[in-house]
């Protein structure tokens, strides 16, 4: 609800004066006062320490230094100023080595000496500065308080602070800033609720925290709360509400704070300008909005420009940004650099590089950006060339290279760039650490990982929650969980990434249900803890258990996000549960995903896995595609046996200006083994080497092999083989039996066989075709010998499996089965069936049977098969003219595919069934293979 304003704009002369004031305050931070021009009417010393902390700020420590040593006489404050310099430039050994040398100084020396550690994160090596203090005042209470917060080791900076003598708002403050940076907002509020005094930055602080754990609607609250009580803003505590009021998606809010703004004297602050300009850009839609905010400002500076080009460049509109950009009379380095970056990120780096080398000095944070953009493009080598040329490195360019190092694939460059910062004497930032890690998980570099480790013990910031988080991530990757635990089970203040970082290492560890547990049992959940816990279940091939939990996290009601609808869409395509992907489709047309790239696609894929008419509705209705959108619609086609079709839209795809890829080529010849496109799927094989230069790889030659074998071709089939310039695999050997098999080539077959009983001698598959083979021609001493081979290798043969989905529940069926609630039913409607079929031609195809029985024995054999038991259910318990849907683990056998198509015939159903290679849609006596399989 947005609130009445009531407050008066204060009078003119007191504004104006406060203008003035924030006017010079902003032009002195802005520019900071060269040292030579620091003031001389202080005496000689005063104004020796006052040139010492200038230089200090300025990072100038080595000039500092030698002012310091130039002075005839030193007091406290000289001394002081000189540890504040080296405190400053990240050498507080330096400062403490100093301060040893006057005795600890005073009160103020350990408190300029103690936020030196904790800027750093060493923490112990502060404390002990606050321990040596022979006194401390709330200041120095403060400071160490501080320093427990910054490191986020919230439960002792709390014993701390209730440990304190005094408190002032300050403590408050600093306790109160560790609970909201730590996203613990119940103990933050109620901490609130028991201060004795809040002043502006009280009641800020909580607005932000609010607004970090994009808990907006509170903050807004407090915001308004704060209003009641008749506290007026000042500048942080509006840009904070205007944050929170960014995200509410309603601009009547960011409306009146404008107002608000205007009233209460802040209508030429360029600062809250800013911050309102941040929140029309917000949203993208409303960028029309923010530039006619934009054009009615009436105070502009560097920050402004360069927010409206950065909103515009990141809203895809980099003409419109470029175009603003030209208008800036300042074209400041702020613009130039927020361009720069703009260009960059949407690809455009030469242009980039050329704005970049117009930049009369470019500062560090310009030099940064470029690189940046370089490593963002995927340019590591030009990013290199430039981080070599910098005249000035600070901490973020070492770690934006050791970043754009291990993001690239070039993790070994990553670990050595951190090596070259650390003996240069610097010490690494926490972001370099955290890329660090990364490097050494995308390698599984355990011992370079426990070297990091090492060198964040040495930097003391191994509590720190990001590098506790990073090294979980590096460990589990590592697969060394007795380290996961005992970094975790250390930590002083675990996040919500703590917990997920912990669950995937048990994931990746395939400790799945100690995962679960952990799940179970975390103190609060985000999207990414569902994500990982729902996608670990799918990976394991528990998808049951995995939709269970999307169920769980509906009725928590959560909103679940793109990933998790693609998973969910899998496991449906999976299971071959068609109203478990509809529900799933259903949820992400509500919510607004289904056309999303990553969601369409998944869509489009497990309609395919059903055999599904609506894979061709999805890919119509996409407004965007990419390789993997035309690789699932040619992969989907060739799995149908629709090869024309399949070839069609690789032709459109290369009208779309789209290049293949080695999936792209599998997919074709799999589509042209398929349909028995010989010559086209050569042409195709071709092709890849000479038209695109990909090289084949083993899939595509055994897409070949099969091709080949299929067409009748076996003993080409084989001679291709022997003609490779790789060795063969399992599964082109495998191809070629496959082959031999519905040709009944025993010599060639029998040479295949025992190349894969070599490579794998526990595959049942392999025996299975071997015997079929045998069966088929009568050999039944043959298929006896197998029988024993199998025997002593401990090799049993897998049961044939259907399954189909009636009234959202799954049944199962096996060959032979006697065990289902309804098997008499099933039995009896096959008999009925299998008679009236004879009466109209169906003649059963005894070669299928791989025992040596009578004609009698081997036709009922053949009538338990699982596939024709799961059709005989399905017109058992569905309504007449509704279409069958059936999944089989093997592939179908000669007799059940003659039989079911009789069935669809006669019954005047529509049957589809899946098996292990392919789909095969029955309609009216025919299948949609050309009993070409």
């Amino acid at each position: 609800m947005v609130f009445p304003i009531k407050w008066s704009k204060p009078p003119m002369a007191r504004c104006q004066h406060l203008h003035r004031l924030l006017s010079s305050a902003a032009a002195g931070a802005a520019r900071p006062m060269p040292a030579w021009r620091v003031p001389r009417t202080l005496d000689s010393a005063s104004a020796d320490s006052a040139r010492i902390r200038e230089l200090g700020r300025l990072g100038r420590v080595r000039e500092a230094r030698e002012v310091f040593d130039a002075m005839p006489r030193r007091d406290i404050i000289a001394w002081n100023s000189m540890i504040f310099a080296y405190c400053n430039s990240g050498m507080p050994d330096d400062a403490r080595s100093l301060a040893d040398s006057i005795s600890g100084g005073n009160l103020r020396t350990g408190t300029i000496l103690l936020s030196g550690y904790s800027r750093l994160g060493r923490v112990r090596d502060a404390r002990r500065v606050f321990d040596e203090m022979p006194a401390r005042n709330t200041v120095a209470w403060n400071a160490m308080v501080n320093c427990y917060v910054k490191n986020g080791d919230i439960n002792l900076a709390r014993r701390l602070f209730d440990a304190m003598p005094s408190r002032d708002v300050t403590s408050w403050n600093t306790m109160l800033t560790g609970y909201c940076h730590s996203q613990q907002m119940v103990d933050a509020r109620n901490l609130f609720e028991q201060m004795p005094e809040r002043n502006l930055v009280s009641w800020t602080l909580m607005i932000s925290g609010y607004v970090l754990i994009e808990q907006h609607g509170k903050a807004w609250d407090i915001f308004c709360t704060m209003h009641r009580e008749g506290m007026p803003p000042d500048q942080p505590n509006l840009v904070s509400v205007l944050s929170a009021a960014s995200h509410l998606e309603n601009f009547d809010i960011v409306q009146s704070l404008q107002v608000l703004a205007l009233k209460t004297g802040f209508e030429r602050d360029v600062v809250i300008g800013t911050a309102l300009l941040n929140a029309y850009t917000r949203d993208t839609s409303m960028l029309d909005t923010a530039m006619k905010f934009f054009d009615g400002m009436k105070e502009r500076n560097e920050y402004t420009w360069s927010t409206m080009i950065t909103a515009l460049a990141h809203g895809g509109r980099i003409d419109s940004a470029s175009d603003l950009y030209q208008r800036d009379p300042q074209k400041s380095i702020h613009s130039r650099t927020a361009m720069v970056t703009g260009l960059a990120r949407c690809g455009r780096i030469s242009d980039a590089r050329v704005l970049f080398e117009q930049i009369p000095e470019p500062n560090v944070v310009s030099w940064n950006a470029m690189i940046t953009g370089y490593m963002h493009n995927e340019m590591v080598d030009e990013a290199e060339e430039l981080f070599n040329r910098m005249p000035f490195r600070n901490t973020i360019s070492w770690a934006g290279m050791i970043a754009g190092y291990a993001q690239n694939g070039r993790s070994e460059e990553a670990l050595v760039s951190l090596q070259t910062l650390h003996r240069n004497g610097m010490l690494p930032s926490l972001s370099s650490l955290t890329s660090s890690f990364f490097a050494c998980s995308n390698i599984e570099a355990l011992e370079a990982g426990k070297q990091m480790h090492s060198l964040a013990l040495k930097v003391g910031c191994q509590f720190n929650t990001y590098v506790c988080n990073a090294l979980i991530t590096m460990y589990g990757k590592c697969r060394n969980m007795d380290f996961v635990r005992q970094v975790f089970n250390r930590m002083t203040a675990k996040d919500t990434v703590s917990w997920n970082s912990f669950i995937t290492a048990l994931v990746q560890n395939n400790l799945l249900e100690e995962a679960r547990d952990i799940f179970d049992n975390m103190p609060s959940r985000d999207i990414v803890s569902w994500t990982t816990i729902i996608s670990a279940y799918a990976q394991n091939e528990q998808g049951s258990e995995a939709v269970e939990i999307f169920r769980s996290l509906m009725h928590a009601r959560e909103v679940p996000n793109p990933p998790i609808l693609t998973i969910l869409l899998g496991v449906g395509g999976s299971l071959g549960a068609p109203k478990l992907g509809q529900q799933i489709h259903t949820v992400a047309i509500k919510l607004g995903m289904d056309s999303g790239l990553i969601v369409a696609n998944a869509l489009m894929s497990m309609y395919f896995k059903y055999g599904c008419a609506d894979s061709f509705k999805v890919f119509d209705s996409m407004e965007e595609r990419d390789i993997f959108t035309w690789n699932t619609i040619i992969t989907g086609y060739a799995q149908h046996g629709l090869g024309r079709e399949a070839i069609r839209m690789y032709q459109q795809m290369e009208s779309a200006g789209v290049l293949p890829n080695g999936v792209t080529f599998v997919g074709l010849l799999h589509a042209c083994s398929h349909s028995g496109l010989v010559n086209e799927g050569r042409q195709f094989f071709n092709s890849m080497s000479s038209d695109y230069g990909l090289t084949p790889l083993l899939e595509h030659y055994a897409c070949m092999v099969d091709l080949l074998g299929r067409a009748g071709d076996v003993q080409g089939a084989e001679q291709f083989i022997y003609d490779m310039p790789i060795e063969p695999d399992t599964v082109i050997w495998s191809a070629l039996l496959g082959a031999c098999k519905i040709h009944k080539n025993v010599e060639i077959g029998r040479r295949a066989a025992e190349k894969l009983f070599a490579i794998e001698p526990s595959n049942t598959g392999n025996y299975v075709m071997l015997s079929n083979i045998y069966s088929s021609l009568g050999m039944w001493d043959e298929v006896a010998k197998v029988r024993k081979l199998m025997k002593e290798q401990g090799v049993n043969k897998e049961p044939g499996c259907s399954w189909m989905q009636v009234k959202n529940k799954m049944y199962s069926f096996v060959t032979g089965d006697e065990d289902h609630e309804q098997i008499e039913d099933i039995r009896a409607t096959l008999q009925e069936l299998y008679t009236s079929l004879k009466a109209t031609g169906y003649v059963p195809d005894t070669e299928f049977v791989l025992h040596d029985v009578d004609e009698e024995q081997k036709e009922s054999s053949l009538l338990y098969h699982s596939e024709k038991l799961a059709v005989a259910y399905g017109l058992l318990v569905t309504p007449k003219g509704m279409p069958i849907q059936i999944m089989k683990n093997l592939r179908i056998c000669g007799d059940c595919h003659t039989f079911i198509k009789f069935v669809s015939h006669v019954t005047k159903r529509e049957i589809d069934i899946r098996d292990g290679n392919r789909f095969h849609h029955f309609r009216n006596g025919v299948c949609s293979c050309g009993d070409f399989w």
